[in-house]
């Protein structure tokens, strides 16, 4: 009889456990944390470098003649200063730049040799504009050129000049974040130096030449450090 009886308790033990197991809740999924993009600040102090290739025209003229103008071209690479101010995704700046620059060229046909001009130098400071778009940066910019022209013609009483000169310069470009503190641009300018010369008087001649630069096109990139926070902030 004992063993009847425990025999059918366990029977109707086993019949229950499955309408026990419906009755407890079913486990609520986990959700995992949702991804949150980070913000990039533009906001602060900038150093960095800046190298490319550039192309101008230039032309020497004297006593009413004139060699045409002819094609310059070269590379340049200097170093970079900058700020930068964030308020929502307007970005202004400021930057200066001086680039060690060897953009030459010449004309032949000159009275004393190979008429020639060569930028030896180039700098700028110029505002600058920006849309801040996740880590890109799209911006216009504008404002001084410096150069150091010198300009003369290479043969046997010719003459040599060295002179910085002053102009205007607009471009724009891209410049993106791709780790905490450091952000990568590509830029092109166009710059303008306007009716100024370069000037120079071959020796025992008399006769004072003039040299102008014009149209001068620069297409570089750049690295930059960023000081102070992070440009990177999380958001939550």
């Amino acid at each position: 009889m004992k063993r009847a009886l425990a025999a059918a308790i366990g029977i109707l033990t086993l019949a229950a456990l499955p309408a026990f197991g419906a009755d407890i809740p079913p486990r609520m999924p986990v959700k995992a944390p949702a991804y949150v993009a980070p913000v990039w600040n533009w906001t602060g102090f900038y150093i960095g470098v800046n190298g490319g290739y550039s192309w101008a025209q230039s032309e020497h003229t004297a006593l009413g003649g004139t060699t045409g103008l002819f094609n310059q071209s070269g590379g340049l690479i200097g170093g970079t200063l900058g700020y930068n101010w964030q308020t929502g995704p307007a970005v202004f700046g400021i930057e200066a730049d001086l680039d060690w620059a060897r953009i030459n060229g010449s004309a032949a046909l000159c009275p004393f040799g190979n008429c020639f001009t060569d930028m030896r130098s180039f700098g700028t400071v110029r505002g600058r504009l920006g849309y801040a778009a996740g880590m890109w940066m799209p911006y216009i910019t504008g404002g001084l050129a410096v150069a150091d022209i010198r300009a003369g013609q290479d043969a046997f009483g010719g003459a040599t000049t060295d002179q910085w000169r002053t102009g205007w310069t607009v471009g724009g470009g891209i410049e993106a974040m791709f780790a905490p503190g450091w952000s990568a641009k590509v830029e092109y300018l166009y710059a303008d130096f306007g009716s100024s010369t370069t000037g120079y008087t071959p020796v025992g001649s008399g006769v004072p030449f003039t040299a102008s630069e014009r149209n001068v096109n620069i297409i570089r990139g750049g690295i930059n450090y960023h000081f102070g926070e992070s440009p990177v902030v999380a958001r939550y």
